[in-house]
């Protein structure tokens, strides 16, 4: 095991910076030595002879004119160690900072604007001074094993022009923020891609770029292989799915599928077919990645969600999506997680709901069916006002830490107002990171809360029902309800799966009513008093 050792040198006593070097230094899997504060210049190097250091970290945050004259003189003394191999780095303010750049002597040089991310970057080898996509990992999965123990960070981004999205895709890759960007395509993309005589002109933009060729999609991510070279995934579409799979997979290296199991149909008004139909479709997109190593997320239970659906409806979604995606044959599987959906969930509740639905699919998991946790804050749930909405995303995502995700998506805090400019990207991000950060420094166990593991309880009790339920109303010649769309469509159709934004609707009933009690979204009856889910049950299948 490498060895590093570190101290604030000289006269300075502040040593907060050389312990968090060292706490990231020990999660590189380096074996560390800390010295202390005021460490004299011959006690650093006789440690680093004594320890065998690979690494010698020194900080100094005091004036620069007296850390000119200490740091001039501790290049001198360790001048024969460095000849040896041994490495040295340098923390302190910018302008003490510049100073230890100008000598030539320290390998690294931080002056307090890195992230814990560069620095763990740095401790496990990846210096980065000249970066290309070689430098960067290109898949999802290599890509959190390399960025580990920090999540991948994600954000959704699209303008109404090519112009303005080619350009913030590349401000956005060369600051360097985010791993993955979501390309957010207009509602003409989504649908009609391949039929131009559908497309209505007085619908470009809404909803995204409007991308019209395979040369636009090209032109976009030609955009982002500079900075840190992120990945980059778009919708699945509504229609033509296996066509644009293809094309998603030739144009930009498509990070990941992500494709709903009952939603962007008629059902919901964003694509042409009706409910059964788009579940075999979206069934037969999942092969199609699953067969090629490709991950799949299915961003299926916040759907439910957004749409005030009781919480058991929304788990037993999300149990549902990941139950066929590995019937599909899918190896990585990305379970997103939206907090804040409805927006009146109290954080206790919103926990619980996602603690349930990772313990409804984890027995799912296997040596050929990994689960890959993303969280993100509800896209409804953001405050108008710009202040508010900062704090809103920061503890968010610090509450959606306690699951420990692989992937954060981060939803721009200007959502409430506009779609997210680059700058608004860029800044969203950072206020993530630094929530992450904080998180990783030491969080408490929210999940352990004896209020969150009680509602876990009950909706996993309540998700099992349910999901029976729909396994009843199956025809004697069906082998697996959970699998057939004819049983889904029909659990629709019926009402086990519901949600009060579905009234009027063709497909659903819409007759569910749910209320915040307590913090969750309880289905209740006509006068507001809550129903169980054996109750609910009963009511509509006997």
């Amino acid at each position: 095991m490498k060895t590093v050792i570190a101290a604030a040198l000289g006269e300075c006593v502040h040593v907060a910076g050389v312990m968090n070097f060292l706490r990231l230094a020990e999660a590189a899997g380096w074996r560390t030595v800390f010295l202390g504060p005021a460490t004299p210049i011959g006690e650093v190097l006789m440690a680093a002879q004594r320890e065998a250091a690979t690494l010698v970290g020194v900080s100094y945050r005091l004036t620069p004119e007296t850390g000119a004259q200490l740091l001039g003189e501790f290049a001198e003394a360790a001048d024969d160690l460095a000849q040896t191999g041994v490495r040295f780095a340098f923390a302190g303010t910018p302008p003490v900072a510049m100073l230890a750049q100008s000598l030539g002597f320290f390998e690294r040089v931080f002056d307090g604007s890195e992230g814990d991310e560069q620095v763990l970057a740095y401790l496990k080898g990846q210096t980065l001074t000249q970066p290309s996509a070689s430098d960067y990992p290109q898949t999802m999965v290599a890509r959190r094993q390399w960025k580990a123990p920090f999540p991948l960070i994600r954000h959704h981004f699209g303008l109404p022009s090519m112009e303005a999205t080619e350009a913030g895709i590349a401000q956005i890759a060369e600051a360097g923020v985010l791993d993955v960007i979501s390309l957010g395509i207009d509602q003409d993309a989504q649908e009609h891609f391949f039929h131009p005589e559908r497309q209505d002109v007085r619908r470009m933009g809404a909803g995204g770029v409007p991308v019209r060729s395979i040369e636009d999609y090209q032109r976009l991510y030609a955009a982002s292989r500079r900075g840190n070279y992120p990945l980059m995934r778009t919708y699945s579409g509504t229609d033509d799915f296996i066509e644009l799979a293809e094309m998603y997979v030739q144009s930009i290296n498509i990070a990941w599928c992500a494709i709903p199991l009952f939603w962007f149909n008629a059902m919901d008004g964003r694509g042409p077919w009706d409910l059964e139909g788009s579940i075999r479709e979206h069934q037969a997109v999942m092969r199609w990645y699953g067969t090629r190593g490709i991950p799949v997320e299915l961003n299926e239970p916040h759907h439910w969600g957004m749409r005030d659906a009781p919480d058991t409806v929304v788990v037993a979604s999300a149990y549902l999506a990941a139950y066929h995606a590995r019937a599909a044959g899918v190896g990585d599987y990305i379970a997103q997680l939206m907090f804040n959906s409805p927006p009146g969930h109290s954080d206790v509740m919103d926990l619980a709901k996602m603690l349930a639905i990772l313990a409804m699919i984890e027995p799912l998991a296997s040596p050929t069916f990994r689960i890959w946790k993303e969280t993100r804050t509800g896209l409804l749930s953001y405050p108008l006002d710009p202040t508010a909405a900062r704090s809103h995303l920061a503890t968010s995502v610090y509450l959606q830490m306690a699951l420990h995700p692989d992937i954060v998506h981060v939803v721009g805090y200007s959502e409430a107002d506009h779609a997210a400019t680059a700058e608004d990207v860029i800044e969203s991000c950072g206020l993530a990171r630094r929530s992450i950060a904080s998180a990783l420094r030491g969080q408490p166990d929210m999940a352990a809360d004896r209020h969150v593991q009680a509602r876990v309880a009950e909706l996993v009790s309540e998700t099992s029902m349910l999901l029976e339920a729909i396994g009843t109303i199956a025809g004697a010649d069906v082998d697996d309800p959970l699998l057939n769309p004819a049983t889904l469509a029909r659990a629709v159709q019926i009402g086990l799966l519901d949600a009060p934004h579905l009234r009027n609707n063709r497909f659903a009933p819409g007759k569910v009513r749910t209320q915040i009690i307590n913090g969750a979204c309880i289905a209740v009856n006509t006068v507001g008093q809550p129903i169980d889910e054996r109750s609910r049950i009963q009511m509509l299948i006997g």
